[in-house]
């Protein structure tokens, strides 16, 4: 017997605009059994010396890395596919951007993966002055500097992470804590909320 497809969030936003977060009460509290994917677990599967991959800023600062996201963004997705196919659902954390030294639109890749699976593309969206203070929370002020390439990359990865995606909904983080966010995302799905 094959279990129903399961379905897709796509949590599509800058760096510390709160996707984690979201993910993380996403699999705490709403019905289903949700693996959570995306970024961070890609990264960590990337040896060191091909970093950023699939996290590559906007830019166009290392051309030579973007084969790889492709390749990268489509083994995720394809990953995602997999586990959405067998009736798992999943939440995915993700920074789509078309912000590259040569075409590539990894949103594309993530749709063609997809096909057939319920998705619900979530824009996470925060003000750029909570993100820097998240950074500095985070990282005291380290993390992104600034290059000829990249004058302000937080204000960069906002515009080009805004622009890159058409969002089914739209979660400012700035004005929603990560369980008011799970539970807008329980209701658009139609899913039951409990508290684990």
């Amino acid at each position: 017997m094959t279990a129903a497809t399961g379905h897709v969030v796509i949590l599509n936003g800058p760096p510390r605009s709160g996707k984690s977060s979201i993910a993380a009460a996403v699999q705490s509290s709403v019905e289903g059994t949700w693996i959570h994917l995306g970024v961070d677990s890609s990264v960590a599967a990337t040896p060191a010396h091909l970093h950023p991959g699939i996290g590559l800023r906007p830019g166009g600062e290392r051309p030579d890395l973007e084969p790889l996201v492709s390749t990268l963004t489509e083994a995720l997705y394809g990953a995602v596919a997999v586990h959405a196919r067998l009736g798992l659902d999943v939440v995915v954390d993700a920074v789509h951007h078309h912000d590259y030294a040569t075409p590539l639109d990894t949103f594309a890749i993530a749709q063609q993966q997809l096909r057939g699976v319920p998705t619900l593309v979530v824009g996470v969206r925060c003000p750029l002055e909570v993100i820097r203070e998240r950074r500095r929370a985070t990282w005291g002020g380290a993390g992104y500097v600034a290059s000829a390439h990249t004058p302000d990359p937080v204000q960069r990865w906002q515009h080009a992470v805004e622009e890159a995606v058409r969002s089914d909904l739209e979660l400012d983080t700035s004005e929603q804590t990560p369980s008011e966010c799970a539970r807008v995302i329980a209701a658009t799905l139609g899913r039951a909320v409990s508290l684990r």
